[in-house]
């Protein structure tokens, strides 16, 4: 079976996206939270099957988002892979956006293994992570 990915559409978040984070007992975010509401991330496949999406927020700055990844908790089998195809494609759509910086937000220590894979190097550790509804 072979991974392929492809941009997010206007279906993704409410018929794949939000079970996915709700199996992983997560609060999904508001859909206009997400980048081009919800709309500017990608998803990986393997044949027919959704495994992992992730989003991409390109800033006003060089800096760019790659974040909120997220996976079909049922699939096990190339998990991995995927994520780790995902995040890099989302790396380098960042590159190629011309922002200089890619920045995440993360918790998850195997995440944070996968990001380290590709490059990325820890920050200082956060102990709080604040938002404000406007």
């Amino acid at each position: 079976m072979k991974l392929t990915i492809r941009q997010l559409n206007e279906n993704d978040y409410q018929e794949t996206l939000v079970k996915w984070w709700e199996d992983w007992g997560w609060t999904a975010p508001e859909k206009d939270f997400l980048p081009d509401d919800g709309k500017g991330g990608y998803i990986v496949y393997d044949e027919d099957i959704p495994v992992c999406a992730g989003f991409i927020y390109i800033t006003n700055s060089r800096v760019a988002w790659v974040d909120w990844i997220i996976s079909n908790k049922e699939y096990k089998e190339k998990r991995r892979e995927a994520i780790t195809m995902l995040i890099d494609t989302l790396t380098n759509l960042s590159k190629m956006s011309g922002s200089k910086y890619a920045y995440a937000l993360i918790k998850n220590e195997s995440l944070i293994k996968t990001y380290e894979s590709l490059g990325y190097v820890k920050g200082d550790s956060y102990t709080s992570e604040m938002i404000k509804l406007l």
